[in-house]
């Protein structure tokens, strides 16, 4: 496992501060892609799952930390690093193994082919 790809850039996320970010929405670079549902802050190990709602149907995905390029708690939103279209071919959420390594080695080889974040950040 990258434990860079599951670690939330420094500038984005400030492990000495409290901030929970279930029910945020999630931009996308091309737009919103549906809400945070859940948030993890484990160094080395975190992510967030985004409930897609209606955009693809429901689907559920696993975005790990890295992706997230601003957290804006004023608007309460979530900008990450790809595309819909990069989230929506993401490996399909999987609720009773995505703790395990092997489901998390898959979704970090996926995401792993794109270049990590960028831009400004907002904490």
């Amino acid at each position: 496992m990258q434990p860079e790809l599951w670690t939330y850039r420094t500038d984005v996320y400030d492990v000495n501060k409290s901030l929970d970010v279930a029910g945020y929405d999630v931009e996308a670079t091309d737009g919103k892609i549906g809400s945070v549902d859940e948030a993890t802050y484990e160094v080395g190990e975190s992510y967030i799952v985004v409930d897609t709602g209606p955009w693809i149907f429901g689907k559920k995905v696993l975005l790990p930390a890295s992706t997230v390029t601003q957290i804006d708690p004023q608007e309460r939103k979530i900008y990450v690093a790809r595309t819909k279209q990069e989230i929506k071919d993401a490996p399909e959420f999987d609720e009773s193994s995505f703790k395990e390594t092997s489901y998390r080695d898959r979704v970090g080889e996926y995401y792993g082919r794109f270049p990590y974040g960028g831009g400004p950040a907002t904490y």
